[in-house]
């Protein structure tokens, strides 16, 4: 049967953003983490580059604004920017103080107790990592902290379908009281009650068919925010990744950035450098531009892959500072110390996202949302490498700060009926989700991908709006299932790309269409507004 839990605090996803928050929550309240999967499923743990934070001498808050602003093609809020960078260093030594393994400097003469690399974008060394695998030790760390907390209960496998507000409960006031959550293990849906409620559920990269995302990248808590009513912005700016290991046995494994920010040469085929032609900066440019030179060339030549090769650097150098990716390779038959890496472009990282302030507050009271889900204004129209795990963990510092301010202010949840299961029945027709989950990611891919033109965005809206109405009727008829829940939450993502790309009459960032090719003199933010507001 169904459950009714009733906790201070949820908390909708279990990365670096929610297990943060929940660590500085979990000493003054009663909270509820939710896990779609196991707890270390979600992207914070394939992040392999690092953080990036002001920590070096020769560094400076002022030099890491002014390259994040550039890489955001002037589109980034600049108090978002200042906000986030000014915390850098206070969230690394959270983590320290944590106990995340981050590499140490092995330069005696260095005042820098940690190695700082440099990725694309960046002017100065200032990512700090764990070699090569820096996600995994930020996932270790915090879960581990967060397993032993009494006061932060931890849930698996389980899927929030829908947020519960006062509106939909027709109760007094406004605001967000819980959320209609599938436990996939009983496949019963649960009521988890809350004064406050975050969205930390990452991005929506599985929106496309290649993605260096881990599955369950389906954007539900952008879906489920529009559906309560929040604005979202910025949908039009999907980050590829440049360099995807492009292997028919590997599933979505990403060859760090760093390697390039440690030398690493994009080659074509014949063996011969490219990124010259397109960038003063060759392959130290943002990700935008490597993303789109490597998806000219691979058009021009017919090609399936470029290479990125980094086997000019002594093979001790490559084993110690990227272990991860060496070992990944060897298991296909790739000794990057000899031979280059056969990579492409992947969907990676979700730019826009739910509309919140620097305290995360977005605009249903009392419902917060941190980390890839968010748009904070920090990442404009191109991510700059390794700010995301950042924006993460300063964003969940600065909810729990707002959110104990305002502990005993709220009141606790009206009451919330259970979930409605008696109009349903079991689906025999499990096939059309699979088919449906499929077009959707293909069609993304093919006309909404890393360029664009206004009549293959058109041909893409024809298709999400017949497919939301195939959605839309099967939700409504048969017994809900995880499949279901990510198909339904994509879709509505996927519309809410599409819309957005199809507003923006230029090319900037991470947008780039052939029919607008240059940017507009007055860069704007995309903002959507629900038809509730």
């Amino acid at each position: 049967m169904s459950q009714v839990l009733q906790h201070d605090v949820l908390i909708i996803g279990s990365g670096a953003a929610g297990l943060s928050l929940a660590l500085q929550l979990g000493d003054h309240c009663s909270v509820a983490v939710l896990s779609k999967s196991t707890l270390d499923d979600g992207s914070t743990r394939w992040a392999q580059g690092g953080i990036a934070a002001v920590l070096d001498t020769e560094d400076s808050v002022e030099s890491h604004v002014q390259d994040t602003l550039v890489a955001g093609a002037d589109l980034c809020e600049e108090e978002a920017v200042r906000f986030t960078v000014q915390n850098s260093k206070k969230s690394i030594d959270w983590l320290i103080r944590q106990g995340v393994p981050f590499t140490p400097n092995d330069e005696t003469n260095s005042d820098q107790p940690y190695h700082l690399t440099r990725e694309g974008g960046h002017s100065h060394r200032r990512i700090i990592h764990a070699a090569d695998a820096t996600g995994r030790a930020v996932s270790d760390t915090l879960i581990a902290q967060a397993l032993r907390k009494p006061g932060i209960d931890i849930y698996t496998r389980r899927m929030a379908v829908d947020l519960i507000t006062r509106r939909k409960l027709d109760a007094e006031g406004h605001g967000c009281v819980g959320a209609y959550v599938l436990n996939c293990d009983t496949e019963h849906v649960d009521v988890f009650k809350a004064r406050f409620v975050i969205l930390a559920t990452g991005g929506a990269s599985k929106v496309y068919l290649y993605t260096s995302n881990p599955d369950g990248a389906s954007g539900d808590g952008i879906a489920m925010a529009w559906r309560a009513g929040c604005r979202v912005a910025n949908m039009e700016f999907n980050q590829f990744h440049p360099t995807c290991l492009y292997h028919p046995q590997a599933k979505s494994f990403l060859i760090t950035e760093a390697l390039r920010g440690e030398g690493a040469h994009l080659l074509l085929p014949d063996g011969q450098r490219f990124m010259h032609h397109f960038d003063e900066r060759k392959e130290l440019a943002p990700r935008d531009v490597v993303a789109r030179a490597i998806d000219h060339e691979m058009k021009r030549l017919g090609s399936d892959c470029v290479y990125l090769d980094i086997s000019h650097k002594p093979a001790a150098f490559i084993k110690n500072h990227f272990p991860t990716v060496y070992e990944r390779c060897l298991e296909y038959g790739i000794d990057i110390t000899k031979d280059p890496i056969p990579v492409v472009p992947a969907a990676h990282y979700t730019c826009g996202g739910i509309v919140v302030d620097t305290k995360g507050h977005t605009d249903t009271p009392n419902l917060y949302a941190i980390g890839e889900a968010s748009f904070t204004g920090l990442h404009g129209a191109n991510r700059m490498a390794s700010n995301s795990l950042l924006e993460c963990l300063v964003y969940a510092e600065s909810a729990a700060k707002d959110i104990l301010s305002k502990l005993h202010c709220v009141p606790e949840p009206p009451y919330v009926p259970h979930w409605d299961e008696s109009q349903v029945t079991d689906s025999d027709e499990d096939v059309v989700i699979a088919h449906n989950w499929d077009e959707l990611r293909r069609f993304m891919w093919d006309y909404v991908g890393i360029v664009r033109t206004n009549k293959r965005l058109q041909r893409a809206k024809h298709r999400i709006d017949m497919l939301n109405n195939e959605i839309s009727e099967y939700y409504s008829n048969y017994k809900i299932s995880g499949d279901l829940i990510e198909l339904r939450n994509l879709s509505v993502v996927a519309d809410l790309i599409i819309r957005s790309a199809l507003m923006r009459k230029e090319s900037r960032g991470l947008h780039y269409t052939l029919d607008y090719p240059n940017p507009s003199t007055e860069p704007r933010n995309t903002v959507l507004t629900p038809d509730q507001w």
